[in-house]
């Protein structure tokens, strides 16, 4: 008789699963998706609430993955109204007509964009991330409370007091304060910058997405990804690559996960948003589709453009030519540009996005299109003005620290480091925290130089 080698079974503990990496938990989000991208699976909605409120175990991840097999081969509804490709080359069918008016800067003009960009990017993020996770009902009577609304400088721990925290839900203690950090702390927002600039150090210019899926297994730990991200990195250890590695139990696909990482591809691209949007499909597809996709394309691309022009509607118009004019994005964004156009004001603005995207699901707040539209609502609300911008970015609530940095990015490319004022600078001192292994701390202005390289 031989001895056992193992003497416990093995069994997987569903108490403990991941909750940003757990697709039976997520099954409402998934119908949810599943609508708004136009697949036919309504019929199916008592089935998805049934396995949805079935206890975490064995018969619900089961039954999930039946769901899954489901929604992979649903039909798309035969009345949809929008036309949104995953593909390049049938995203650019679908482009809008555009033609981009500026001049390339010189060299110096444009280390000095690159600077702007770079910092900008932090100083957003930095606003915006102690409040990250707030929505609205608890932001704004903040912002009043501490004489900082409408929002018009950072929120400072001084601000933040026994008395003010006993006054909200939302926890306010030991956040990473302007007048607390010395440089910009790690943040997913700004790991991603960095880490583009790793990969293109890596793989040059060229790059695929087969070589940005193993960037990140090498370079970060998982638990630096989120959401979509985080989906997509398990699906990489099964396996599981790009493109499939976007749509395989990623009810995330279309939420902002991409839109915070195109900035470096505009950053090497001045001047070029076609070549940025081009770039910035290469990294999105590995864990986004359709919007998800679009909301990098169209991050990069604005970026781009804002090395050339300082004309805010022509850099957003420039963002949008290169996604696909027959989808959700681009209406959504447009909207605003045509509100906006129209008189509408700053709080009817606040109150459109609002009652389009409900903040309080995790899938309205993170969900690309409104938080691009919140992107597209700063930059002309702003009206060029750098701290106007980040602060109306932020103050609109949704992801405050990720549409605070897209912001700053576009509008310190634009102003260049001498339109950000010392006031935004001082906290990020010049640095950005990383979790990226082997690279650490960035100083921005070797960043810059190290950009300047990249560009062709």
């Amino acid at each position: 008789m031989f001895a056992k080698i193992y003497d416990t079974e093995i069994k997987i503990d569903y108490n403990n699963v991941d909750s940003l990496n757990s697709y039976p938990s997520d099954l409402k989000k998934e119908y949810v998706q599943c609508i708004e991208e136009g697949l036919d699976v309504e019929k199916y909605k008592s089935l998805f609430d049934a396995v949805a409120a079935l206890d975490n175990g064995e018969y619900k991840t089961q039954m999930s993955d039946i769901l899954y097999e489901m929604v992979i081969n649903a039909e798309m509804q035969p009345d949809y109204k929008y036309n949104e490709p995953s593909k390049y080359k049938e995203i650019k069918k679908l482009r809008a007509s555009f033609a981009l008016n500026g001049a390339m800067p010189d060299k110096e003009t444009l280390r000095k964009k690159l600077l702007g960009a770079w910092t900008g990017r932090a100083c957003g993020c930095l606003l915006g991330k102690p409040v990250e996770c707030i929505r609205s009902d608890e932001l704004i009577p903040l912002l009043k409370e501490t004489g900082n609304y409408p929002m018009h400088r950072y929120i400072l721990s001084t601000d933040i007091t026994d008395e003010i925290c006993s006054h909200y839900k939302f926890w306010l203690k030991n956040k990473p304060y302007a007048d607390t950090v010395d440089g910009m702390p790690v943040d997913d927002d700004t790991n991603y910058v960095a880490l583009a600039q790793k990969i293109v150090e890596d793989y040059g210019r060229k790059f695929d997405s087969e070589d940005v899926a193993t960037a990140w297994m090498k370079y970060q730990s998982v638990f630096s990804y989120f959401t979509a991200e985080r989906t997509a990195f398990v699906n990489f250890t099964k396996c599981i690559m790009p493109p499939a590695s976007a749509m395989y139990k990623n009810v995330a696909r279309e939420w902002i996960g991409a839109q915070i990482r195109g900035d470096y591809f505009g950053y090497i691209n001045p001047g070029d948003p076609e070549a940025a949007a081009e770039m910035a499909h290469r990294d999105a597809r590995i864990s986004h589709v359709k919007n998800g996709i679009y909301g990098e394309m169209f991050a990069a691309a604005m970026i781009a453009c804002a090395a050339v022009t300082n004309d805010i509607e022509q850099i957003i118009l420039g963002g949008l030519s290169q996604i696909p004019s027959t989808s959700r994005l681009y209406e959504a964004v447009m909207k605003i540009i045509d509100g906006y156009k129209n008189g509408v004001t700053v709080d009817e603005c606040f109150n459109i996005i609002h009652a389009a995207y409900d903040e309080h699901t995790d899938h309205g707040w993170c969900h690309t299109i409104s938080n691009a539209m919140i992107v597209t609502a700063a930059l002309l609300y702003g009206e060029g003005d750098f701290g106007k911008s980040i602060c109306i970015a932020v103050g609109m609530a949704f992801d405050t620290d990720c549409n605070g940095a897209t912001v700053g990015s576009v509008l310190g490319m634009c102003n260049t480091i001498d339109g950000i004022d010392e006031y935004w600078k001082k906290p990020v001192n010049g640095k950005i925290h990383t979790s990226i292994f082997g690279v650490g701390t960035v100083d921005i202005e070797q960043a810059v130089e190290k950009t300047l390289s990249h560009i062709e």
